[in-house]
C-alpha cells in the first residue's frame, strides 16, 4: 500500500498519513560505509512489501567524533559498521539519496552521539530532515562524555535543527530515552526519560517529534508503559505533531531463527496493540553479526505481516491510571520542579538521584537504583535509591542483585524465546511435522506485498 503524498512531505507527515491509512510503519537499523551499498540498502527497503521508512545508521567512529580514524578507515578500504556521513561530502550523500528518498519514502539518520554537532551539520547540508537521540539517552549508556557537555551539545543541535524550516522543511527528532541501557530499566523510567527528552526538543521549537519505547520483558507491562507515554506526550506537547515508535527488544537477542522471529512478531503485536505508529525491527542475525540487506528486508516484511494479522480489539483496554503511569508522572514532575530550564533540571535530577539508571556505570549516574524481573516477567524496582517514588511504588522487594542474578536477568528474554523454539522443534520432531516457519514467513510476505501494491 502506497501512502498518499500530502502536506510538506516530512518524516512526521509520512507517519501520520500511514496511521490514517491503518498502516504500521516499519524501519530497519541499517547502515553501510560504502555509498553504493547504502543506496542499495535504501532501495531494497523502499521496495519491501511493507510501509517503510529508510535509515542511515552511522558508524562507531562518527558517533564518538573520531573523524580522523573514520577517514583513515575509508582511505585504507576498511569497511565500517555504519555510514560516515561527516567524512563524506554533501554530494556523496545526496547521490545516495537521489531518486530514493522522497515524500513517499523519508529517510532518518541514526547515530548514537553525545557530541553530534558535526553530524547535524552534515545531515542538514544533505537535506535530511529527520534524526534521533537525546541529551540523556545518547550520553549515559554509550561512553563517558559528561552529562552537562551532552546537554550543551544537544541544546546547540536543537537550535540549529529548527532552521530547516527556513528552507521549507519540517525537522523531526525522535527521542532515544525509551531505550536506556536496552534492558533491565523499569518501564516507568523509560517512559519518563522519553517524555522529558521530547519536551526538551519541544522547548527548543521542534514540533515534529517521536517518542521511543523499547520492548521489555512483559507484554502487559509494555502496553501500560506505551499508554503512559502517549498520555504524557499529549499532556506535555500540546502543539506538536508526535507519534510513538516501538523498538524491538534491545537486549540479548535469541540465538535461534525461530526464537528471533517469535520475539520480532511479539514486538509487532505490541506496536499494534498499543496504538503505536512505527516499529524499529531487529533481524534473525542480531545475536551473531551485522545483518545483510536481505535479512533486514525479511524482518520488515515479517513484522508488517504480523501487524496486519493483529487485531487491537483482541487486547483488553489498559488502565490509564496504571502503576507505570503513576511512577512516570512522579518522575517527570520531580524533574520539572527542579528548574524552569529543562537542561539544568535534567542535570540536577541525575545529581540528586531523581533519575537513576539501574546498572549504568556512567560517572554522572548515581547508580543506587536496582531492578529485577519478577515471576511474571515484569520489571520491578529492587532498590529505589533516591528516586522520588516512595509514595507511588506499590511494592518494592528490597534485595541485593548479585552478579549471577544480573546475568540471569540479562539472558531472560533470549532463554525464554530460544527455549520455546526448542520445545516447538522437539514437538514437531515427535509428531513428524516439518519446520513451518519459512512457509508462514513467505505467506506473510505475500500479504504485505499485496497490501502495498508492489
Amino acid at each position: 500500500m502506497t501512502v498518499p503524498v500530502l502536506g510538506r512531505g516530512g518524516f512526521g507527515d509520512f507517519v501520520a498519513r500511514a496511521r490514517t491509512a491503518g498502516e504500521l510503519v516499519v524501519q530497519p537499523r541499517m547502515g553501510f560505509s560504502d555509498p553504493v551499498d547504502m543506496r542499495a540498502g535504501l532501495q531494497a527497503v523502499k521496495a519491501a512489501g511493507a510501509t517503510t521508512v529508510g535509515t542511515l545508521t552511522l558508524d562507531s567512529y562518527t558517533r564518538v567524533g573520531d573523524l580522523r580514524n573514520a577517514e583513515k578507515a575509508l582511505s585504507d578500504g576498511v569497511r565500517l559498521n555504519g555510514y560516515p556521513i561527516v567524512n563524506y561530502d554533501e554530494a556523496t550523500t545526496r547521490a545516495v539519496l537521489a531518486g530514493v528518498r522522497g515524500t513517499d519514502f523519508p529517510v532518518q539518520v541514526r547515530h548514537g552521539s553525545a557530541v553530534p554537532l558535526d553530524i547535524f551539520a552534515a545531515l542538514m547540508r544533505a537535506g535530511i530532515d529527520a534524526t534521533e537521540g537525546g541529551p540523556v539517552s545518547y550520553c549515559l549508556p554509550y561512553g563517558r562524555t559528561p552529562l552537562d557537555e551532552s546537554v550543551r551539545n544537544w541544546t546547540r543541535c536543537c537550535e540549529l535543527f529548527v532552521w530547516l524550516r527556513e528552507f521549507g522543511m519540517e525537522p523531526h527528532l525522535e527521542t532515544f530515552g525509551g531505550c536506556m541501557m536496552g534492558q533491565l530499566c523499569p518501564p516507568s523510567q523509560l517512559v519518563a526519560i522519553s517524555a522529558l527528552e521530547a519536551l526538551f526538543f519541544y522547548r527548543f521549537g521542534i514540533r515534529s517529534i517521536s517518542a521511543s519505547y523499547a520492548q521489555q520483558t512483559n507484554m502487559e507491562q509494555d502496553r501500560e508503559a506505551v499508554a503512559a507515554l502517549r498520555r504524557l506526550c499529549a499532556e506535555l506537547l500540546p502543539a506538536a505533531q508526535w507519534h510513538v515508535v516501538i523498538y524491538g527488544y534491545m537486549g540479548v537477542y535469541p540465538a535461534s531463527d525461530e526464537g528471533a522471529y517469535a520475539l520480532l512478531g511479539r514486538s509487532a503485536e505490541l506496536a499494534v496493540a498499543s496504538g503505536s505508529e512505527r516499529l524499529i525491527v531487529k533481524t534473525v542475525a542480531e545475536a551473531r553479526r551485522i545483518p545483510t540487506i536481505e535479512e533486514n528486508v525479511s524482518a520488515l516484511e515479517f513484522a508488517a505481516g504480523v501487524a496486519h494479522d493483529t487485531d487491537p480489539a483482541d487486547y483488553p483496554a489498559v488502565d490509564q491510571d496504571s502503576q507505570v503511569y503513576a511512577e512516570a508522572r512522579a518522575l517527570v514532575d520531580a524533574v520539572l520542579d527542579l528548574d524552569d530550564d529543562l537542561g539544568r533540571a535534567l542535570l540536577l535530577a541525575f545529581k540528586r538521584g531523581y533519575l537513576d539508571i539501574p546498572y549504568c556505570l556512567h560517572p554522572d549516574n548515581m547508580g543506587s537504583a536496582r531492578s529485577y524481573i519478577d515471576d511474571d516477567g515484569r520489571l520491578r524496582w529492587a532498590e529505589l535509591g533516591s528516586l522520588p517514588l516512595g509514595s507511588v511504588v506499590d511494592k518494592v522487594s528490597p534485595r541485593k542483585v548479585a552478579s549471577a542474578d544480573l546475568l540471569t536477568a540479562l539472558s531472560y528474554v533470549r532463554h525464554t524465546y530460544d527455549d520455546a523454539a526448542l520445545e516447538h522443534a522437539a514437538a514437531r520432531t515427535i509428531s513428524g511435522t516439518e519446520h513451518v516457519l519459512p512457509r508462514k514467513q513467505h505467506e506473510r510476505h505475500g500479504i504485505a506485498r499485496t497490501r502495498r501494491g508492489r
